[in-house]
């Protein structure tokens, strides 16, 4: 029994014990370790040399893998562990001298991913549960892993084959090659998708090695046409049948067998051998998208009898919808490729197959030449981006908790419409996020022509579970494994060191994701690219994100990570995907009788005292179910509205509302009736009537606002039903029109506010003072356009004033001297648009010029270093005080005393000239 004083870090280990027995291992504390206890032994905190691993696994003795365990709420985080995890793989083991350990999983024991780090490109990837201990001992034995066998398919004879079967199974090796967990077959009927699938199977067993591959279908009759397809095949390359080379069985019972090569079954028959139960045959006559589904349906657990490993490859024979709504569960159930077969694909089909569609396989365009140099926005636009969509009630959705990942399936209660800014926050919809990756992907030799790598970008997202959507498909997107692309984040409890260290210095990741690394300003140089999937509103916030790219970086310094780079860094690209560069910134009957009406609809029509049983009935219920996911300070919070009713309290009075026995109660209480005296039905009316009342009377405007916050937190709906398409990719159209307009409205600002503002009073009246500019005026001029005009970001006005002014790239400092420079440009000091550091530069050549033509003594070496550092304070900070010698970087190299050794008396004239002439 769970002890009620367990942490959650305990909880997650204890259920990972649960399943580690299930799994076949035996666990162990690390002070009472007994190796021969059995097979697979699972050691707790096992002592390494970096640090105690959570779990260590021991296979005839021999460690082969590690498990990094995290409580519940981390389960959207998991892929942030796997360089942890993967040092305790690679780690000395306390009283051994072994090598790196190939098995890594991350889990919280609701969610579990794996690595087998043997494979070619090592990619984490979801599994139900944990690998049996004697799996692992086979796996030992072979060379290679799976995957890395997969690599090793040899080109198709197309002997007596089709060009659309050649086309088919030829994208399909490359789909195993590159290690896609999902592909679709779309075949017309008649045109040999079995036969398609089998050649498949076939060169999976004989060159891949594949242990067994499952032939599911939906049918007895379809089962029965498969197994006679399979008996009737004989390869190109073999005069033998292929049931003459591999056992072939139909899955009659719940038996499953151990030395078939193929497995051909029902997705009810193998639904139920998980459940290890019998099937009556005659469920498997009637296609089971014909059958009335259960909204929730009974869950699959882990039956030590089919373990997850058992098929290597899952053909999902007609894969109509039904089997990955109400059966997806049993096709999660399995660390399995999945490929499906049908010939009339719908929506729902193209998102479960990750729209890997391998008969319609599209490589990347060819490169082309012709980038223009500069600072470019790209737009890619999506119809679900733009317009959103709508799921219609009764559909099955995927429903996941934001913070464990947990995902159940459920039909929907009522029409869902959303908008394109609910996306990854209520609602997931795995098509829009995969179109924008995949025409990412695409677009990238327009973006960046001649690389042969993808050039280091950063992805934008909402938050850490959008992140994690977006880790999943770019790694699948790009056919590469964990190292190609991470997540960044600065959450207190999290070390990002280590993964900006390989963004900025190392090859891989090409690709990392953050939520909020920019808070940081961290500098990493060879970025080059920005995808925003996530829109922004501060334009600060937003030219802090752009300000990750616009760092320069020699052609030598850049090579180093992106080897194929042709030149210096010379632009980079703002990928924009949502539009952010142009938006200015309790009782056991029945609880479901109004399907169709939202939550809200229905609260709001108790509160307002509708008296429809169905509506009561129906709230009651969906408050019971709200009351499972709470927490205990969301109930708190509720019954503080409430006077003391939580969702469960608030569910029994509205049930008793309708309740003949509360209602006799209620009457007999009103009326002081004995028990065994019967209420009239007046008195039964009265009664009923204050029960209704009393219900009502719990539903505010803020109580109802309460609940339906608490609802939308919890879960997203996850939307495989739309399948979104890219409505257009390519440079922004609108960019010169917007360019003007914003100029426009910049130099209005300025001119507006030039009496007002001391900064610009001074720029405009009092060109002499110029010099007594400092870094508080002129923030106080970037805090007055934040308030007043977000959408004049000085980075944005910037970009727009050398869109028309036809300058080169610059990559102005600071939002501060960028505005200065706008502001310079305004007033007419510039002619043309020059990037403050530059001005100071030139200003600062001049008169070192001057001060050194002459008689007059020239400056030291050790003078003009000096010199170099005021003016770069300069240029960051505007004016520069005696004060300032204080601080970095004067005090490094002795401060005032130091700059008066150097200067002696001059030092203050040398400083009130340099304030004037460099910002002149």
């Amino acid at each position: 029994m769970t002890s009620p004083n367990q942490n959650p870090e305990q909880l997650a280990r204890d259920k990972i014990d649960d399943l580690l027995r299930a799994a076949g291992w035996v666990v162990q504390p690390k002070n009472r370790i007994d190796l021969g206890a059995s097979l697979g032994v699972a050691v707790r905190e096992y002592q390494t040399d970096v640090g105690p691993a959570d779990y260590v696994l021991f296979v005839d003795r021999q460690p082969v893998g590690v498990i990094e365990a995290k409580r519940k709420e981390e389960g959207h985080r998991l892929t942030i562990v796997e360089d942890q995890s993967g040092e305790y793989a690679d780690s000395r083991l306390k009283y051994l001298n072994n090598q790196p350990l190939p098995f890594v999983y991350e889990s919280t024991g609701v969610v579990t991913r794996f690595t087998d780090r043997r494979d070619p490109k090592p990619r984490s990837r979801p599994i139900f549960s944990f690998h049996k201990p004697e799996t692992f001992q086979a796996w030992l034995k072979q060379d290679k892993s799976l995957r890395a066998r997969l690599l090793d398919l040899p080109g198709l004879d197309p002997e007596n084959l089709r060009d659309c079967q050649i086309r088919a199974i030829t994208q399909l090796d490359q789909s195993f090659k590159e290690n896609r967990p999902r592909a679709l077959v779309q075949m017309a009927t008649g045109s040999g998708k079995t036969f398609t699938a089998i050649t498949s199977v076939y060169r999976l067993l004989k060159h891949a090695k594949a242990k067994r591959v499952l032939f599911l279908v939906d049918t007895k009759n379809l089962g029965e046409q498969a197994e006679q397809e399979f008996m009737a095949y004989t390869p190109s390359d073999d005069n033998r049948q292929f049931t003459e080379l591999y056992a072939v069985q139909r899955l009659q019972s719940r038996y499953l067998p151990q030395d078939a090569q193929v497995c051909i079954s029902t997705i009810q028959r193998l639904y139920s051998i998980l459940k290890g139960e019998e099937l009556d045959e005659a469920a498997e006559e009637t296609n089971p998208n014909e059958l009335v589904q259960a909204k929730q349906p009974v869950p699959v657990a882990y039956n030590p009898r089919v373990p997850i490993e058992f098929f290597d490859v899952i053909i999902i024979d007609e894969c109509h919808r039904s089997i990955y709504n109400l059966w997806k569960q049993v096709l999660d159930y399995f660390d399995a490729f999945l490929i499906g077969l049908t010939a009339t694909p719908d929506k729902r089909t193209f998102g479960f197959f990750n729209e890997n569609v391998v008969s319609e396989y599209t490589h990347e365009q060819a490169v082309t030449d012709g980038v223009n140099v500069g600072h470019e926005v790209y737009t890619i636009e999506t119809e679900i981006t733009q317009n959103g969509s709508r799921i219609v009630a009764r559909e099955y959705v995927g429903k996941r908790e934001k913070l464990s990942r947990r995902q159940r399936w459920e039909q929907l209660d009522e029409d869902m419409a959303y908008s394109g800014k609910q996306l990854d926050r209520d609602v997931v919809n795995p098509s829009q996020i995969r179109n924008v990756i995949k025409a990412f992907r695409q677009k990238l030799p327009e973006m960046f022509p001649g690389r042969t790598e993808v050039p280091k970008t950063l992805i934008f997202a909402k938050n850490d579970s959008h992140a994690d959507d977006i880790i999943k498909i770019v790694r699948e997107e790009f056919g590469e494994g964990n190292d190609f692309c991470k997540k960044v984040t600065y959450k207190a409890q999290e070390d990002p060191k280590s993964v900006l260290a390989q963004f900025r210095n190392a090859y891989n990741p090409r690709i990392a994701v953050t939520v909020d690394m920019i808070a940081t300003g961290t500098d990493v140089k060879p970025i080059e690219c920005l995808l925003f999937m996530r829109d922004v509103r501060s334009k600060n916030y937003f030219d802090q994100m752009k300000g990750r790219g616009t760092r320069t970086l020699d052609q030598d310094n850049l090579r180093k990570v992106t080897p194929s780079a042709r030149s210096a860094k010379t632009h980079f690209v703002i990928v924009d995907a949502v539009g952010v560069t142009k938006t200015l910134k309790t009782e056991t009957r029945p609880l479901e009788r109004k399907k169709g009406v939202a939550l809200k609809d229905l609260m709001m029509a108790v509160m307002m005292g509708a008296q429809d049983e169905d509506a009561f009935v129906s709230l009651a219920g969906r408050l019971c179910r709200l009351d499972r996911q709470m927490q205990p300070q969301e109930r708190e919070g509720l019954r503080q509205l409430t006077n003391g009713a939580g969702p469960s309290e608030i569910a029994k009075t509205l049930l008793a509302a309708y309740d003949p026995d509360a209602i006799r109660e209620q009457a007999q209480r009103e009326h002081q009736l004995p028990p065994d005296v019967e209420p009239e039905p007046p008195q039964m009316q009265a009664a009923q009537q204050s029960l209704l009342r009393d219900a009502a009377s719990l539903f505010t405007g803020e109580v109802v606002d309460y609940v339906e916050n608490i609802r939308k937190v919890h879960e997203q709906i996850i939307d495989t039903v739309n399948i979104d398409q890219v409505t257009y990719a390519g440079w922004d159209a609108q960019a010169q029109e917007q360019s003007a307009t914003l100029v426009q409205d910049f130099a209005q600002f300025i001119e507006s506010n030039k009496d007002e503002i001391t900064a610009l009073k001074i720029f405009y009246n009092l060109p002499y003072q110029r010099r007594t500019v400092t870094l508080p005026m002129i923030r106080e001029v970037l805090d007055i356009l934040q308030a007043q005009k977000p959408q004049l970001a000085p980075a944005r006005v910037w970009q727009a004033y050398a869109r028309l002014d036809n300058v080169p790239p610059a990559n102005p400092i600071s939002d501060l001297t960028t505005l200065v420079a706008l502001i310079r440009r305004v007033v007419g000091l510039d002619e043309r648009l020059t990037p403050y550091a530059s001005t100071v530069d030139r200003n600062f050549q001049s008169w070192i010029f001057g001060k050194q033509a002459g008689a007059a003594p020239k400056f030291t070496e050790a003078q003009v270093a000096w010199l170099r550092m005021i003016k770069d304070h300069i240029t960051a900070s505007f004016h520069m005080e005696v004060e300032d010698l204080d601080y970095a970087p004067f005090d490094g190299e002795g401060g005032l005393g130091r700059m008066y050794e150097l200067f002696g008396e001059d030092m203050n004239g040398i400083l009130d000239e340099m304030n004037e002439a460099l910002v002149a």
